[in-house]
């Protein structure tokens, strides 16, 4: 019983929520045409707060689902992107320090903006051209400025669900 409130579920049910906000509410915020990528998001909080292999993981998963779920650009391409990017950000923290409050989210702007660019570079190399336009820096500004105002609510949220209750505490 212990185990139900632990990582193991709470991150599957957290995963869910996102889907279900990313594809139901997201889609009706939108900058100059441009909404958040709430699933490149989970990506780059699991990186933050739990380290490159969970961000890998998780980035991996997430993008999977986007990729089966929503986009019609080749299968993997969301889930390699999000991996590398959820790997890269948690290779990035694990030497910072995490007091600031602002840092996770600077770190989501950053990081969703780069994603934005690397999905489309990638989806080009495989014959996804038409993602390399001259939007593609409005996109990927407006998705990092949308998902870095989402940080300050996904990355605890995160931080919770991978948080292991029956842990101690050394004080």
């Amino acid at each position: 019983m212990r185990d139900l409130i632990g990582p193991r579920f709470k991150v599957p049910v957290l995963v869910l929520i996102a889907l279900v906000v990313h594809a139901q509410l997201l889609p009706d915020v939108r900058v100059r045409g441009v909404h958040p990528d709430l699933m490149l998001l989970v990506a780059v909080a699991g990186g933050i707060v739990a380290g490159p292999s969970v961000g890998a993981v998780l980035g991996f998963s997430v993008g999977l689902l986007t990729d089966l779920l929503f986009l019609e650009t080749p299968l993997g391409l969301s889930a390699m992107v999000f991996c590398l990017v959820g790997y890269g950000v948690g290779l990035l923290q694990a030497g910072v320090l995490r007091s600031s409050w602002w840092l996770p989210v600077v770190t989501a702007l950053v990081a969703c903006a780069a994603g934005e660019v690397l999905f489309a570079l990638v989806g080009a190399l495989f014959g996804e051209r038409q993602l390399v336009t001259g939007r593609l820096p409005l996109v990927a500004g407006v998705v990092g400025l949308l998902d870095a105002v989402l940080a300050v609510v996904v990355v605890p949220l995160v931080r919770g669900a991978f948080r292991n209750p029956h842990a101690r505490a050394y004080a």
